[in-house]
């Protein structure tokens, strides 16, 4: 074999080796869970244990939600909507959002009406700009045939910058869509309740304001958040949660109550020993910084994680098990590099979302990628 074949079989496979040992070296748990091994980017993907490619090629994609229907839609920063039909990533996208693609904005947020099979309704939340700065807003979309045919804007006027935008938009299992914005690089508006930055909101589905609301005529549900990227509900009890990217490290993981106020800027994991309870203080937070993003609870227990938060890791380029009961995590997935985003789908599998196209890593074959993990 030549020299020059050698190192290009070499390099890869340190390279994955060096993630893992990394990975391993900040988990605040011994164990990890053999799904699946790591691979170099060399092999063949599709034939490795317990992770299938379901698509490749995708452009800093930033959410990923799964149609009843099998269909997969996913949001690429730049302002295309992406659809995965019959096992195939769609050339044509569903559409395209003129979204300010700077820094970390963009198109991000993507989330399917819960009755999309039948009203053919989804939402996304991207950053756009006019004569007067950055901002960020959420459309509803109908989609037919895989091409938008109706948008409507339901909430705008979050303000908006190069950085800390949040971005993730779910529905809750009350019906009700809830938002998370970043503070825009202006932390103080995370404490002023007249401000939509570094919130959780909560509307219904056509934007207007439920009237259980913890603040009057607010779309406000909580505040005092720096960039939350991650919502999430817990199978049995429904309570809410979400991971909060922090400044230098301090990243956290938040039980969310309507109208609490999580600290931030005054307070990071509840570092100031908040005598008079002003601040609700996270349930895990993480040093050094792991970048949480997109989380999910799994409601199966077809992987062995029933019940379980699964969090998607940017920096920390893994995902990762959290067993609240226990109190126990482990490391999952590495080998892939960054991951932004997750969902389980109705079968129990999960489908993660990489992000190694969007200027923070060094891309691999065939990214950005959508894996689906099972037990084979």
């Amino acid at each position: 074999m030549e020299r020059r074949q050698l190192i290009k079989l070499v390099i890869p496979s340190a390279l994955v080796i060096i993630v893992s040992i990394l990975t391993m070296k900040f988990s605040p748990s011994e164990t990890l869970v053999p799904l699946p091994a790591p691979v170099s980017n060399l092999s063949n993907l599709s034939n490795t244990s317990g992770v299938e490619i379901i698509a490749e090629g995708l452009q800093a994609p930033r959410s990923i939600d799964i149609s009843k229907d099998g269909r997969i839609f996913i949001s690429e920063k730049r302002g295309s909507i992406r659809v995965v039909d019959t096992g195939t990533l769609l050339t044509e996208p569903v559409g395209d959002i003129k979204a300010e693609n700077i820094g970390d904005a963009g198109l991000l947020g993507l989330t399917l009406h819960p009755n999309f099979t039948q009203n053919h309704l989804f939402y996304v939340y991207y950053t756009y700009s006019n004569s007067t700065g950055l901002f960020n807003k959420v459309l509803m979309l109908k989609e037919s045939n895989n091409r938008i045919i109706d948008s409507k804007t339901i909430l705008d006027g979050i303000p908006g910058d190069d950085y800390r935008d949040g971005g993730r938009i779910k529905f809750g299992p009350d019906g009700k869509l809830y938002v998370s914005t970043g503070d825009a690089s202006i932390p103080e508006l995370s404490q002023d309740l007249n401000s939509l930055s570094g919130k959780i909101l909560r509307i219904n589905e056509d934007g207007t304001v439920p009237q259980d609301n913890p603040f009057s005529n607010s779309p406000v549900f909580a505040y005092g958040f720096r960039n939350v990227q991650g919502l999430a509900w817990a199978p049995n009890s429904g309570a809410l949660y979400s991971s909060d990217q922090g400044g230098a490290g301090n990243d956290e993981i938040n039980l969310i109550s309507p109208g609490k106020n999580y600290g931030w800027p005054h307070e990071e994991c509840n570092s100031n020993n908040d005598d008079d309870n002003r601040y609700t203080p996270p349930l895990l937070c993480f040093n050094p910084s792991l970048e949480p993003s997109g989380i999910a609870f799994a409601f199966s227990n077809k992987l062995g994680y029933q019940n379980h938060l699964i969090v998607a890791t940017l920096k920390g380029t893994h995902l990762r098990d959290i067993d609240f009961d226990s109190g126990s995590q482990n490391t999952i997935l590495v080998g892939y590099g960054r991951i932004i985003d997750l969902v389980e789908s109705e079968d129990g599998s999960i489908f993660v979302l990489t992000s190694n196209t969007d200027g923070r890593a060094l891309p691999q074959q065939g990214d950005d990628k959508i894996l689906r993990l099972t037990r084979s």
